[in-house]
Parts: structure tokens; sequence; C-alpha cells
């Protein structure tokens, strides 16, 4: 078994819930690479995890470890001949909820994005969600990063404050290199891999923020 290789020093991590399906992966690509940017560390119920684990046990386990989480709501919709619509991403979110109301002090707390396509009426499923403040994008990389990128480094512990047209320019090479990597490793590319390759092409995009004092 090949050892996962090493992502270095530990950064703020930042839960990543959104769908991960073909169509969407330019999004969830722009998402990483922009919580990277901003020098965060992404975790996602994609990530290389204990087999013997469920996923569900995976998703909490990086929920729980991580500071914040970007959550996108795209897929709760009716689809295919069934009309279904896919509510993990809903359902994820209640566990971010959680984590925020079940901490006990300010540095054990946990604050989220909410994502959903202009258009979405999620208010109508999802009716307590009108109460909090979701960012909207048109379902390409131009539109979901500037959302990311802005809540992102207003962060109080926020590594890195890059401005979104920055992240947006340095975004093709990160997904074409990804592309490449993709297609040698057969489609499926480790995780830290993701990581590493995004960390590559966000290097000295913006200088770390001061601290205060």
């Amino acid at each position: 078994m090949t050892k996962p290789r090493s992502l270095g020093p530990p950064q703020t991590p930042v839960f990543i819930n959104c769908p991960f399906d073909s169509e969407f992966l330019p999004l969830f690509d722009s998402i990483v690479f922009a919580a990277v940017a901003c020098g965060f560390t992404p975790r996602s119920a994609v990530e290389t995890g204990t087999v013997s684990d469920s996923r569900i046990e995976r998703i909490c386990n990086a929920m729980f470890s991580s500071r914040y989480s970007i959550d996108d709501l795209s897929r709760c919709k009716g689809e295919g001949d069934s009309n279904l619509a896919r509510f993990n991403m809903p359902l994820e979110l209640g566990f971010a909820m959680s984590r925020r109301f079940l901490a006990k002090a300010v540095w054990d707390s946990h604050d989220w994005l909410v994502l959903l396509p202009e258009g979405h009426e999620y208010t109508k499923f999802i009716s307590d969600l009108g109460a909090y403040d979701a960012k909207t994008h048109r379902r390409t990389a131009g539109t979901i990063i500037p959302p990311v990128v802005n809540w992102l480094r207003t962060r109080p512990d926020a590594p890195l404050a890059p401005f979104p047209d920055a992240v947006i320019k340095r975004l093709p090479a990160f997904q074409k290199e990804l592309e490449r990597l993709r297609t040698k490793s057969g489609g499926e590319l480790p995780w830290s891999d993701t990581i590493l390759t995004a960390r590559k092409h966000a290097k000295n995009l913006s200088k770390r923020i001061p601290s205060e004092g």
C-alpha cells in the first residue's frame, strides 16, 4: 500500500461540503484552490480515511476537527426520471450547525458559509436557512471564488488575504495540472496530491496577514 504524501505543517482546516459529480467538479476544484490560496487546509468526504470507518464517521471526524465549513446546496432539487433530490449536503450542513452550537468556548466554535446557485428557492425546503446570509453563484468558477475568498480572508484567524481576481487568474494552471495528474492516476487523484498541487499554484499569491499587537 502506498503511504499518503505528507501535507507538511498543519494549517487551519476548512471542511468542504458540496456535490462530487463530474458536472460540479470544476467548482469543487475552485473552492479547494480558493481555500488553499487563503492559507487554509481543505478537508472533504473524499479525502483518504480509514476504510473500515463509514463515510459518515469520516465526514464527522473531518468536520469536527475543522474551524470552518463551506456548504454548497446546488443539488437539492429534483433530478432524473424519479425527480429525486440529493440531501447529503443539507444533512452535513446540519452537522456544521450542531458543531457550532455544541462548542463550549469561542476558540472551539465553528462558522460556516452557505453557497447556492442563483434562483435556487432553498427556503421552500429549508425555511430556517432564510435567517442566514447565503451567498449565490452562477455555476462558474468566476462567480463561486469571490464569495469563498471574501469570506475566508475575513475570518479572525485567516493566514492570508488574497483578492478574488488574483485567485481566479491562477486557477486555470491549477486545473490543467489537476487534469493531467488525474489522467496519470487513472482518474482518482489522492487528496494529498490535490492539496499539494493547489499549494504549489497558490504560492506567493498573497502576503501573510500580520498578527495584532
